[in-house]
């Protein structure tokens, strides 16, 4: 999923969408309501793009957890992040098996569900199409032209 310029803003409900950096902070603009607002620099602001989840094996990115989801979900909601917590760890467990039981805690599944589902709601859940491959065709390269040397001056 493409999650650039959406950012989690610590102790703010909700995701939002960067506009603008001003000289002390970033405008952002809350996904459902459309309010603008700054957060300053003391606030914990984090991109979606940048979070990851642990894994048994290395870090998963956020995007490919919501690929993920909307995989298994088939284009549809995810699970209520208000579920009950072990149902919640059984659905992310179905999602991303190999998920490190240690370090992701309930809290972490029920923002990632709530994330996923506002994303969801609002159609902003953009699949990231892979780089095609570009057909290398070569060129024929051109020859290089001579330069003509000034003629010679004939001495007599």
């Amino acid at each position: 999923m493409i999650l650039k310029d959406i950012l989690a803003i610590s102790g703010e409900p909700g995701l939002f969408k960067f506009i603008a950096q001003g000289k002390n902070a970033i405008i952002v603009e809350h996904l459902e309501t459309k309010k603008r607002s700054s957060a300053y620099g003391s606030a914990k602001v984090s991109s979606l793009e940048d979070i990851a989840i642990f894994t048994d094996k290395e870090d998963m990115p956020l995007g490919k957890v919501f690929d993920l989801i909307h995989e298994k979900e088939n284009g549809g909601p995810a699970i209520d992040s208000k579920a009950d917590s072990g149902e919640l760890k059984a659905w992310f467990e179905d999602i991303v098996p190999e998920y490190s039981k240690d370090k992701v805690y309930t809290s972490d599944i029920k923002k990632v569900a709530q994330w996923y589902n506002i994303l969801h709601n609002l159609n902003l859940l953009i699949k990231e199409e892979p780089e095609p491959a570009a057909d290398v065709e070569k060129a024929p390269v051109a020859e290089k032209k001579k330069k003509k040397s000034p003629p010679k001056p004939k001495l007599e």
